[in-house]
C-alpha cells in the first residue's frame, strides 16, 4: 500500500512546493530562446489538458522520451563537433608546414629564374651546367607538383570539415531548442499537474518530515531501506500478480508483447507487470556514460553494488521502473535521492540529483520525470575520472534490500537520430 494521506481534506492555501514550480517555470520561461508564439502554444496544449490525469500522464513520459533523446543526440553532436575540431588542427598544421616547404622551394626557383643557365645552343661550353640545372629542375618539379597536390587535397578536406562542422552546429543549435522546449512543457505539466492534486499538503508534510526524520537517523542506505519499508505495507505489482498470489499461486508469465501493451498504457495507478517480468524493459533513467559498472571497483577501495552514469549538466532523471515513492530528499553525501518500492521486494535507488520533482507516496510510471541532475558531481558518492566537475548519477537496484546486478534489465538503448 502507498503510504496513508488523506485525500479528502483540503490543500493549504500557501503550498510552498508549489510556488517554488512556478518560479522555476518563470526561470525557464525567461532563459529559454523560444519564440513567444511557441510557449504560448505549448501553454495552451497543456491547459487543454486541465484536469485529464490520464494525457498528462502520457504527455509527461512522451516529452521525457524526447529529452533524452535529444540529450544523447546533443552528447554525439558535441563528441563530432570535437572531433571536427581536433580534425581542422590537424590539416592546419600540416598546411602551415607546407608553407614553409613550398617557400623554400618557391625561392631556389625565384634564383633560378633570374640567373638562368645559358640556353646549349647559344653557349655550347656551358652544356654541362645546363644540364644539371636541368636535372635539378627535372628533380624539383615532381616534388613540387606532389606537395602542390596534398595541398590542394587538405585544402578541400578543410573546406569539407568547415561545411560539416557548420551542418553539425545547425543540428546542435535545432537539438538544443528542441530540449528547450521539451524541458518547458515537462515543467509546465508538473506544475499543473500539481494545481489538480487533491493530496493534504499538511498530512503530506508530515509524511515527508518523518521520512527525512528517518534518513537522519541511518547510517546506511541498507539501514535507510529497512526503516522505510516497515513503514509501508507489501506493495501489489499488478492486477495479475496481486490475483495470483490470492489465489495462493505464482504470477503468470507475460510475453513480451503483453509486458510492452501494459506499459504503453499510461492511464495506470499500479505497476503494469510484476516486476520481475520488467526484466529487459527498464528505461535508463538518464542519458550519459557508463564510468562505474556494477561489480567494479567504487574508488573508495570497496566494490560498486550499482551503476554510476556521467551525464550531461542538469540532466533529466525519470524513474526507471513503475514503483511508488518510499523516500524523496537529501541523504548523507548523497545528494538529492529517490528510492522507489517497484514491489516483489524491489526497491530502485536514484542517487546524487540536485532537485526531484516526485512526492512521497507518489506513483510513478516507468520513463515519468522525477528529478534532474546539478552541473557537477554532487557529494562524494563516486569516484570518477570526470571528478567533480561533471554531474555524476547513482543507480542501484536491491531485492529483499540486497544489491541486484542490473545487468540485462535495461531495454536496449536508443540510437541518436541525427543525420551525418
Amino acid at each position: 500500500m502507498k503510504p496513508s494521506i488523506d485525500s479528502t481534506a483540503p490543500a493549504a492555501s500557501a503550498d510552498p512546493e508549489m510556488t517554488a514550480r512556478q518560479q522555476a517555470l518563470s526561470d525557464i520561461e525567461a532563459s529559454i530562446s523560444l519564440s513567444k508564439e511557441r510557449a504560448d502554444a505549448l501553454k495552451k496544449e497543456i491547459a487543454d489538458m486541465q484536469g485529464d490525469r490520464n494525457k498528462q500522464n502520457a504527455a509527461l513520459i512522451a516529452a521525457a522520451e524526447r529529452v533524452k533523446r535529444a540529450e544523447t543526440d546533443i552528447a554525439a553532436l558535441e563528441d563530432k563537433l570535437g572531433d571536427l575540431i581536433v580534425q581542422e588542427l590537424e590539416v592546419r598544421g600540416r598546411l602551415d608546414g607546407a608553407d614553409n616547404n613550398i617557400s623554400n622551394v618557391l625561392a631556389a626557383l625565384e634564383r633560378i629564374s633570374r640567373n638562368p643557365p645559358p640556353a646549349l645552343i647559344v653557349n655550347p661550353s656551358d652544356a654541362l651546367g645546363s644540364a644539371r640545372s636541368a636535372i635539378l629542375i627535372s628533380a624539383i618539379l615532381p616534388e613540387l607538383q606532389a606537395k602542390a597536390d596534398a595541398v590542394m587535397a587538405d585544402l578541400r578536406h578543410l573546406g569539407e570539415i568547415k561545411a560539416e562542422a557548420l551542418k553539425q552546429q545547425e543540428q546542435l543549435e535545432a537539438n538544443l531548442q528542441v530540449l528547450e522546449e521539451e524541458q518547458l512543457r515537462i515543467t509546465s505539466l508538473i506544475a499543473a499537474r500539481k494545481e489538480n492534486e487533491n493530496r493534504a499538503t499538511t498530512a503530506l508534510a508530515a509524511e515527508e518530515a518523518e521520512a527525512q526524520a528517518l534518513a537522519d537517523k541511518a547510517t546506511s542506505l541498507k539501514q535507510l531501506i529497512d526503516e522505510l519499508q516497515k513503514r509501508a505495507a507489501a506493495v501489489s505489482t499488478a492486477a495479475q500478480a496481486t490475483a495470483a498470489a490470492n489465489a495462493g499461486g505464482a504470477a503468470p508469465t507475460l510475453d513480451k508483447d503483453t509486458v510492452k501493451l501494459a506499459l504503453a498504457n499510461t492511464n495506470r495507478s499500479e505497476p503494469a507487470v510484476p516486476f520481475a517480468q520488467a526484466k529487459g524493459f527498464l528505461t535508463m533513467p538518464s542519458s550519459g556514460v557508463t564510468v562505474i559498472d556494477y561489480g567494479a571497483g567504487d574508488g573508495f577501495g570497496g566494490i560498486s553494488r550499482g551503476l554510476s552514469i556521467v551525464t550531461r549538466a542538469e540532466a533529466q532523471v525519470v524513474a526507471p521502473a513503475d514503483g511508488w515513492v518510499l523516500f524523496a530528499g537529501n541523504y548523507l553525501n548523497y545528494g538529492q535521492i529517490v528510492i522507489l518500492n517497484a514491489g516483489q521486494d524491489y526497491t530502485l535507488l536514484l542517487a546524487g540529483l540536485a532537485k526531484v520533482d516526485v512526492q512521497l507516496g507518489q506513483f510513478v510510471m516507468m520513463g515519468e520525470p522525477v528529478g534532474t541532475m546539478g552541473s557537477q558531481t554532487i557529494g562524494r558518492t563516486v569516484a570518477t575520472s570526470a571528478g567533480v566537475s561533471r554531474p555524476t548519477l547513482y543507480i542501484e537496484m536491491r531485492k529483499n534490500n540486497e544489491p541486484v546486478d542490473p545487468t540485462g534489465w535495461w531495454a536496449p538503448a536508443a540510437v541518436p537520430t541525427q543525420s551525418g
